[in-house]
């Protein structure tokens, strides 16, 4: 098991050196598909949902297919965190430990090549645009998926701020949905002098920032993670001294444990925008992007994650954690499963320009997958 840590452990620096955004990891899959070409797999099957990557290792008998999955892309953050293997992408960086996820299923892979499983298949998913939540519908969606379609999933992330290698589940959701809002408000600019004869989006736009902030309180949503984020807000123009906005713009994330309650916000903030807006004489626009399901694991796979975890250290969540996952649409269809894996309690946190995953994690995250698959299997 040494040589395929130490094997994981060089290709991850090399993928932390080499990252690329959600929709553009060509790359990044040729060099997963040049590190499985020796370990013979059974089936390769590229393109799919976008740059995703799939390997096949077969049983010489019928049984289930349990799928591990890791996600190939990177984020739009300039690292700050000086070490040899660096990334050299300018903005961009392995701020969310994706390289380290890759590299388990990588040491994973290894040793289940060595050591075939007697019955069922192993899958290896390299999923596309996990960050803009894009990439596991569109694996789910592309036709090619069907020849690998799963019995079980199980993913892992790594989680600053817990002790490292502690294993942290739950049955139900283990993290939110989310969903990307953009309200846009047209009016009629005007001089600066006159603001009485243009149609100004001021008030509205005060006004719907209020009621995002306000969200939960609105629905009267009690004892269950529910709220919206402003993430972003613009106002006219700040260099047009003598002329009034004509435009404006909110930007927010709603966020819930499940995707009935996010679905509930998303119509009602919608309604209540566009009444606001109306009322003051201004078109509206509302959009959305990065939606994300909520991630909900199965208590059949969740026990198996528990004995797969053996002798290391387990913690049950109470509740979900607030980020938002795609692996949700797996678990949508599949029994399946994604834990934490504790990264350190004194490390910066994800998306953090200083991060940058532990090494330490590659031989914890692989004995659990291996066991994982060891209890799937038999």
């Amino acid at each position: 098991m040494t040589r395929f840590i130490e094997n994981a452990l060089r290709l991850r620096r090399e993928l932390h050196r080499h990252p690329e955004l959600s929709g553009s990891e060509a790359n990044t899959a040729n060099r997963i598909a040049r590190f499985f070409q020796p370990l013979r797999p059974d089936l390769v099957i590229r393109g799919l949902g976008g740059h995703g990557i799939a390997f096949v290792f077969a049983g010489s008998e019928p049984g289930p297919t349990v799928m591990l999955r890791a996600e190939l892309d990177a984020l739009p953050i300039q690292e700050r965190r000086a070490v040899a293997h660096g990334s050299t992408a300018d903005g961009r960086s392995h701020a969310c430990g994706h390289d380290g996820h890759m590299a388990i299923l990588a040491a994973v892979a290894e040793a289940v090549g060595a050591v075939r499983p007697r019955r069922g298949r192993v899958v290896f998913l390299f999923q596309p645009s996990e960050e803009d939540g894009c990439g596991a519908a569109a694996v789910i969606a592309d036709q090619k998926f069907r020849e690998i379609e799963p019995d079980f999933v199980f993913a892992l992330h790594n989680l600053p701020g817990l002790p490292l290698g502690e294993v942290v589940v739950r049955a139900g959701s283990f993290c939110c949905a989310s969903r990307g809002m953009v309200i846009s408000l047209a009016g009629v600019t005007t001089h600066a002098a006159q603001p009485e004869t243009g149609v100004s989006p001021t008030g509205a736009f005060c006004r719907i920032v209020e009621l995002l902030e306000d969200l939960p309180t609105q629905l009267n949503l009690r004892g269950e993670v529910a709220f919206a984020t402003v993430v972003g807000a613009r106002l006219g123009r700040d260099d047009a001294f003598g002329t009034t906005p004509g435009d404006a713009r909110v930007v927010a994330t709603l966020r819930s444990e499940n995707d009935e309650t996010l679905d509930r916000m998303a119509e009602q903030t919608s309604a209540a925008a566009r009444r606001i807006a109306e009322g003051r004489g201004l078109s509206v626009d509302i959009s959305w992007r990065d939606e994300f399901s909520a991630t909900v694991n199965s208590a059949e796979a969740v026990e198996v994650v528990l004995r797969a975890a053996d002798e290391q250290r387990v913690r049950l969540l109470d509740g979900p954690y607030r980020w938002s996952e795609d692996f949700g649409r797996f678990t949508q269809r599949w029994k399946g499963a994604i834990f934490g894996l504790g990264a350190g309690e004194h490390v910066p946190d994800l998306h953090n320009p200083a991060y940058s995953f532990p090494d330490e994690l590659i031989p914890m995250g692989t004995g659990l997958f291996v066991n994982i698959i060891r209890e799937c299997l038999g």
